[in-house]
């Protein structure tokens, strides 16, 4: 026989319903086929026929997850042998004997299955991955910017109050160092810029150790009118580029 089977995955928990159908040939063998009336006696020889056949099939698969690929199975299977089939015998009386052809027709027959089955080429279930603990997020900025006036070296109000919050802040995590850097836009000369950023970032460090922070925990320098924060050309007063950031370490 040859047979499709449909399997519904994931419909029950645990196990897999099938069904299934199949067409094939099958031979039916007739032993010791007797037949006896007043006066005639009839038999027919062990004879085999074969027919064309058919099968319904329904069952439930139980997956050995120890074993992927391989499941327990149990099955009911209908199948007909379809049309007459004829066996050769002989007819006797209390006269003579004379040969005979006997005809049965449909035969159905009603099997009950139970056994095991293998699908090839099924990849074990991949273990599921662990999961990363979320990392809460940091409630101390490691980073502040203080900005200037043009052309000052002086705090202001604000820049006390981030100041104060950076050497507060320090306080909450483990470092080595706090690095004060100094900036300034590109009006004015290179040179002159150069010691206004020095100035700055030393108006901070100062401020940082009068809010607690250790002086010797403080690396201080100037970087004049490079690495602007926003670009401009030469000449330009750019507010966001008079700056200090102050960076924990």
């Amino acid at each position: 026989m040859a047979n499709v089977l449909y399997d519904f995955v994931g419909l029950v928990p645990y196990v897999q319903p099938y069904v299934g159908v199949g067409v094939g040939y099958q031979w039916a063998k007739e032993s010791n086929l007797h037949l006896s009336t007043p006066g005639v006696v009839a038999s027919a020889a062990n004879d085999t026929e074969g027919k064309f056949a058919y099968q319904g099939i329904i069952g439930v698969a139980y997956p050995i997850t120890s074993a992927p690929g391989l499941s327990l199975t149990a099955d009911y299977r209908f199948m007909g042998l379809a049309g007459d089939r004829n066996y050769s015998g002989t007819v006797a009386t209390a006269t003579r004997t004379a040969p005979a052809n006997f005809k049965l027709d449909n035969d159905y027959n009603n099997t009950i299955m139970v056994g095991f089955r293998y699908a090839f080429g099924v990849a074990p279930a991949p273990a599921p991955a662990p999961v990363a603990a979320p990392v809460p997020p940091s409630p101390v900025s490691r980073s502040y910017l203080v900005f200037f006036d043009w052309d000052k070296a002086t705090l202001t109000d604000r820049a006390r109050q981030i100041v104060s919050e950076a050497a507060a802040n320090s306080t909450k995590v483990q470092y080595t160092r706090l690095e004060v850097n100094g900036y300034t836009d590109t009006s004015g000369t290179p040179q002159y810029n150069q010691g206004l950023s020095v100035r700055r970032a030393q108006a901070v460090a100062a401020e940082l150790v009068k809010d607690g922070v250790p002086k010797s925990a403080i690396a201080i320098q100037g970087f004049g009118e490079t690495h602007l924060l926003v670009a401009t050309g030469p000449g330009v007063r750019e507010p966001q580029n008079r700056r200090v950031e102050i960076i924990i370490k």
